[in-house]
């Protein structure tokens, strides 16, 4: 019989720091999913919103990554057990960066997006992927 659990590969000082630098990470990553995303778009338009302004659009990205920060924020506490959360945001960060990086690359007066909103999804992709410990094997019984 296998038991679906998984151990982490690494131990000790290195595991306990990686732990800990995520559970940082998620508390950024969080934070600013759950509430600086419209500051961002305010302030700073030309890295954040896409033209012509869309209310509704920008409305519906602010909601998900509101809702997907508050969760990132639970996950902090237990990062192992928010893993398949993590990875989500790790590849839907990669997908949706790639998506918007095809349309600033075809419109130029959106190529400002390759330095904002891109980057910044790619790099929390790199950062939470990078820090999420590695697991072993199922246990056997």
């Amino acid at each position: 019989m296998t038991i679906s659990y998984h151990r982490p590969i690494e131990s000790g000082r290195a595991y306990v720091a990686r732990l800990r630098a995520l559970r940082v990470s998620l508390i950024i990553i969080g934070l600013l999913f759950a509430f600086g995303l419209t500051g961002m778009m305010i302030f700073v338009p030309a890295f954040w919103a896409w033209q012509p302004r869309q209310p509704e659009y920008e409305q519906m990205i602010i909601g998900f990554y509101a809702v997907l920060g508050l969760f990132l924020l639970r996950a902090a506490g237990n990062p192992l057990q928010h893993r398949s959360l993590i990875w989500f945001t790790v590849w839907s960060s990669i997908v949706h960066a790639a998506v918007m990086a095809v349309h600033a690359i075809r419109d130029p007066a959106e190529r400002a997006h390759l330095a904002g909103d891109v980057a910044a999804l790619l790099l929390v992709a790199i950062v939470l992927a990078a820090l999420i410990p590695k697991l072993g094997g199922a246990w056997r019984l």
